[in-house]
């Protein structure tokens, strides 16, 4: 991420420029593993309850969350953000991950991630730094918001006395990112706990090289 002064009508990939190579960072990583692979899960690690599979699902549902639940109506007060399938995507009664009987196929997930990784940079080229900077998200504050906070330069104001904080658009485009290189993260240890080597080289920002992150490893 850039932290260079940039003027406000500068084009918003500006500041994310990562964005454009996200997708293919994920998907080189789960190239080529079999369905026992995908599936893995052990209950002797936080990061293991949930499979390289469901790792993926979460990946793709909160980027369509942020962008089309939390920020819809500013992003997209006319509803045209092209996503057909809002529900499976992103209102989902699966924890937190894309509808599993629709999205369970590898090939399915990863069009799907990157679906929402194009819907991420279309909403940076579509909107300035200016618009990044000045608009802001009513968010629930909750204990790890605590950890991650340290993760970001700016743009997170805890509210006083309330379980809430106010998140810009810049610094969402940010968290969606760490949270992204964070769970590739969980999916190499899974890959490791498997005995597989990792392949992508993980860039070091994010959540998982805060102090106090659980980077334990098999």
């Amino acid at each position: 991420m850039t932290q260079q002064s940039m003027g406000e009508s500068d084009q918003g990939s500006a500041l994310f420029p990562e964005y454009a190579t996200l997708y293919d960072l994920i998907a080189a990583e789960v190239k080529g593993l079999s369905d026992a692979e995908l599936d893995f899960e052990s209950d002797r690690w936080g990061w293991g309850e949930w499979s390289i599979r469901r790792q993926l699902s979460h990946m793709a549902s909160l980027i369509y969350r942020w962008m089309l639940l939390r920020w819809g109506d500013t992003l997209f007060p006319d509803g045209n953000h092209g996503i057909a399938d809002v529900e499976g995507v992103a209102q989902s009664s699966h924890d937190r991950r894309m509808d599993e009987d629709r999205y369970w196929k590898l090939p399915d997930i990863l069009a799907k991630l990157s679906e929402s990784i194009d819907l991420a940079q279309r909403v940076l080229r579509e909107r300035n730094v200016g618009f990044q900077r000045g608009h802001t998200f009513v968010m629930d504050f909750n204990p790890q918001w605590d950890l991650m906070v340290k993760a970001h330069p700016g743009g997170i104001t805890r509210r006083s006395g309330e379980a809430k904080a106010d998140i810009t658009l810049e610094a969402t485009m940010r968290h969606m990112y760490f949270e992204e290189i964070t769970h590739l993260y969980n999916i190499q240890r899974l890959k490791r706990a498997q005995g597989l080597s990792a392949v992508s080289e993980l860039p070091k920002v994010g959540y998982w090289v805060v102090d106090g992150w659980d980077t334990s490893e098999p």
